[in-house]
C-alpha cells in the first residue's frame, strides 16, 4: 500500500504525530490532509486528462493533413516543358456521332418477324 511501509512504521508514525500535536489536534490535521490529496489527485487527473485531449487532437491532424495531401489533385503542371520536349496533353472526350437514325416503315416487316434461318446441314 505505502511501498516499503509496513504495520510497524505506521504505528509509530502514529504515536509521534499523536505526541506532537495531541489528541485534539489531529483529527483536523488528518482532514487537512485528506483534503489536500484529493485536490492534487483532481488537479493530477485533470492534467493528465487535458494532456490525453492534446495528443489525441495532434493526431488527428496529422491524419487530416496525410489525407488532404494523398487526396489532393494538382491543378495543373507547375513546371512547363522544356523547348523541344513534347508536352503531354489530357486526352480529349470523343465526339459524339451524328449518323442518321433509320426510322421503321409502317407495314415494313423487320429483322424479328422474318422466319429463322436453318442451320447448316438442316433441310429448308
Amino acid at each position: 500500500m505505502f511501498g516499503s511501509i509496513g504495520l510497524p512504521e505506521l504505528v509509530l508514525i502514529f504515536i509521534v504525530a499523536l505526541l506532537l500535536f495531541g489528541p485534539r489536534k489531529l483529527p483536523e490535521i488528518g482532514r487537512t490532509v485528506g483534503k489536500a490529496l484529493g485536490e492534487f489527485r483532481r488537479a493530477s487527473n485533470d492534467l493528465k486528462r487535458t494532456l490525453e485531449d492534446e495528443v489525441a487532437a495532434t493526431e488527428l491532424r496529422e491524419a487530416r493533413r496525410d489525407l488532404d495531401s494523398a487526396f489532393q489533385v494538382p491543378a495543373s503542371d507547375p513546371v512547363p516543358p522544356t523547348p523541344g520536349e513534347p508536352s503531354i496533353q489530357p486526352a480529349e472526350p470523343p465526339a459524339p456521332s451524328l449518323a442518321p437514325v433509320e426510322a421503321p416503315v409502317p407495314g415494313a416487316a423487320s429483322e424479328t418477324d422474318l422466319p429463322p434461318e436453318p442451320m447448316a446441314g438442316e433441310p429448308r
